[in-house]
């Protein structure tokens, strides 16, 4: 088995998954997933994380205004199949259509825990205390 590195994305990844993200946006305005779960949630996609091989992609999604993510996020992988096709057009520039993988987005509520911490009596007490012993 080889090993993990943690290499960035090359432009090529980056180019496609912007590309699939966009596709993917398209479809859920539209209203192309009938299913109750997705059709009755906003749907943000904020990222699709292409594989090195471009065979994968993993979309990233906010559901806005849904009552359980999760069964949202397990609704679009559900139909992920149904999604691959519609999004063919979009992405015929590829020689093998990836295969689409729905996460939850966490990023925001990360963003507003860590801006909670900054924002805590403890850490402005550390800051200005280090800002005193500068003086």
């Amino acid at each position: 088995m080889a090993a993990m590195t943690n290499k960035a994305p090359s432009q090529r990844q980056l180019r496609v998954g912007e590309q699939a993200r966009h596709a993917l946006a398209e479809i859920l305005q539209r209203g192309e997933v009938r299913d109750p779960v997705v059709e009755d949630a906003v749907i943000s996609v904020s990222e699709v994380s292409m594989s090195p091989d471009l065979k994968i992609a993993t979309a990233f999604v906010s559901p806005l205004g849904a009552g359980d993510k999760d069964e949202v996020v397990a609704a679009l992988n559900r139909n992920a199949r149904f999604i691959r096709g519609r999004a063919t057009g979009a992405l015929r520039q590829l020689k093998y259509m990836p295969e689409f993988r729905f996460r939850l987005d966490t990023s925001y509520e990360n963003f507003q825990k860590i801006d909670r911490i900054l924002k805590s009596p403890e850490v402005a007490r550390d800051i200005e205390r280090d800002r005193d012993e500068e003086s």
